[in-house]
């Protein structure tokens, strides 16, 4: 299978590279900086249990050749719409795209734009960043890969993906209800990028704080109210292994978009908690503490 990885940060790398490692023919589509970055370097792989280098194909929008098998986009997501252009020539007639992004908003933008039938379900779930020198720092064991088709229906396409992604190294999970799994993805990254950027701090920090509880169980409940109301049919237990995981004050947790605002770099603000607002409006549920979050996101962009 011809894969194409869109981005190779932390997510993209990581994944991208234990393709590649397993014999997959995979390329990584990045932008100049990266591309000699990675051409000078390798792309370097710093895990639990060493550093691992690895010589990879690269291209760039206007290298690409042919079409491709699939295309995992792990770009961040104010990206998308730039990288949707850099791909369009490496879609052809059997082409799937898996976007690997916060929020769902880029799942009806990437079919408006591909059409329904090449856009399938993805997400990853992985604690890794891109070090000073553009190494992939894993920083836990967890390394897991989620794929399935958005309606259920994991014909013989699906098939030949996961026997592709099954067999790369990683914890895959080739699954019947991944929008279940996409909703509550975004259930845990929206309560914890909210709580940690409105605190600015870790989980440990909000939960022993006075008051820190009570604004981490609201947040939770309020992106809940509106997820469910958008259509996510509420499994209890996983909602509440995602609370249990988000409110034990001895393990203390970040949020991508977190540690990004804390770095002065640009954040998925509108997609992981504004597109949540605009569905709240939608269904007139009352959410002031995701209002808070929001505005306090919005100074600090307009502060950049």
């Amino acid at each position: 299978m011809r894969i194409l990885i869109a981005g190779a940060g932390a997510t993209g790398g990581y994944f991208g590279a234990r393709l590649a490692q397993a014999g997959q023919d995979v390329t990584f589509l990045v932008r100049e900086r990266r591309y000699q970055q990675l051409q000078a370097s390798g792309l370097v792989l710093q895990t639990p249990q060493g550093t691992e280098t690895l010589q990879p194909q690269l291209a760039q929008a206007n290298t690409l050749t042919g079409h491709y098998d699939l295309i995992i986009v792990t770009v961040k997501s104010f990206a998308l719409d730039q990288v949707m252009e850099d791909i369009a020539p490496a879609v052809g007639p059997e082409t799937l795209i898996m976007p690997i992004l916060n929020g769902l908003r880029h799942i009806a933008t990437l079919q408006q734009r591909f059409g329904e039938d090449r856009v399938i379900g993805g997400l990853c779930k992985i604690n890794a960043t891109l070090g000073d020198n553009g190494e992939v720092i894993q920083m836990t064991p967890l390394h897991q890969l989620y794929y399935g088709a958005l309606d259920g229906n994991n014909d013989a396409r699906l098939q030949r993906v996961d026997a592709a992604l099954r067999d790369c190294q990683v914890d895959t999970r080739f699954s019947d209800n991944i929008m279940d799994e996409l909703w509550e993805k975004w259930l845990l990254l929206s309560t914890l990028g909210a709580v940690c950027c409105l605190a600015r701090g870790n989980t440990q920090q909000i939960l022993t704080s006075r008051g820190g509880e009570a604004l981490l169980q609201g947040v939770f409940s309020e992106i809940l109210s509106v997820i469910t109301a958008e259509g996510y049919q509420t499994r209890p237990a996983a909602t509440a292994r995602i609370l249990e995981l988000l409110s034990d004050p001895a393990t203390p947790m970040t949020s991508s978009m977190y540690r990004d605002l804390t770095q002065g770099f640009d954040i998925e603000a509108d997609q992981v908690i504004g597109d949540l607002l605009l569905r709240a409006k939608r269904h007139s549920l009352a959410t002031p503490l995701l209002n808070a979050v929001d505005v306090n996101l919005q100074v600090y962009l307009q502060q950049r």
